[in-house]
């Protein structure tokens, strides 16, 4: 595996069981990975410990946490005690005719993956079975297969703005003349279908995500003071006990849980996190 260290995008992991390289992730916060599920095919069990390489080349130990098999989705949980020093990215929504980059390699001689978003959040129906909210990629580099990218996040490209993520890679398209070959058409599952899938642990800086920006040209009205707000003030009183060894760490996920799913649940967004296995 290979870092860019100039991109500040060293968020993303690298998983294997023994000397079995799985695939790729990345950091939702310091504790959770969002993974490919069908990455963890090569695990001989899914209860047995992984190993979840760092960018920075630190690995730590970690369990799968949960398994969404209709999204092909999955989140480990790196053991506690192990600290993660590397920061968590910043959530953005990707829009059609944008471009975008894939931050994490294979190995230090593949190529870098970068593209234009051809379609931003649109309904697909994904190998597993799900309907997922999806974006579709054209990818600038014509390879052929795809597959040892999957797992690791989706950037978008803005310029004179840091990058943001805003999904993960789950499949290729298959080339129509050559079906050995995939095309360089790609699909990842977006951010925001992530945070629906998993609702149980600290997102708050992924919060924005989840709210549909308003319309372009539209007036901008200062919101009122909404539980929302009160919930971030939480968050970091919750992460700043945490540290202090205040609370246990269980209980502090418990509470970011319960506090995030009543922002949710207020905004009428019940069906946030309502497709979990």
């Amino acid at each position: 595996m290979t870092a860019d260290p100039g991109a500040g995008a060293d968020y993303w992991v690298e998983l294997s069981q023994g000397q079995r390289r799985l695939g790729a992730g990345f950091l939702l916060t310091r504790r959770f990975v969002v993974t490919a599920l069908h990455c963890l095919r090569g695990m001989a069990d899914y209860e047995a410990e992984l190993d979840v390489a760092l960018a920075d080349g630190t690995r730590v130990p970690g369990r799968v946490s949960r398994q969404d098999k209709e999204a092909d989705l999955a989140l480990v949980e790196i053991s506690a005690g192990y600290g993660v020093a590397q920061p968590v990215p910043v959530a953005g929504v990707a829009r059609g005719g944008e471009r975008w980059r894939g931050p994490y390699r294979p190995a230090p001689n593949d190529v870098e993956l970068t593209g234009w978003v051809a379609d931003g959040a649109i309904a697909y129906l994904c190998e597993g079975g799900g309907h997922i909210e999806a974006l579709q990629l054209t990818a600038d580099q014509q390879l052929g297969d795809y597959s040892g990218y999957s797992g690791g996040p989706v950037e978008n490209v803005e310029e004179g703005q840091a990058p943001a993520v805003v999904g993960i890679l789950l499949e290729q398209a298959p080339d129509r003349v050559d079906p050995s070959r995939s095309a360089n058409v790609l699909f990842a599952a977006t951010i925001r279908e992530v945070m629906r899938r998993f609702d149980h642990f600290d997102v708050g800086h992924l919060v924005g995500v989840l709210r549909p920006a308003a319309a372009e040209g539209a007036e901008a009205v200062p919101p009122p003071p909404s539980p929302a707000h009160r919930v971030d003030t939480l968050l970091g009183l919750f992460q700043q006990m945490a540290e202090q060894a205040v609370l246990d760490p269980a209980d502090v996920s418990e509470l970011r849980y319960l506090a995030l799913k009543r922002v949710f649940d207020g905004q009428g967004g019940r069906d946030v996190g309502g497709g979990a296995a």
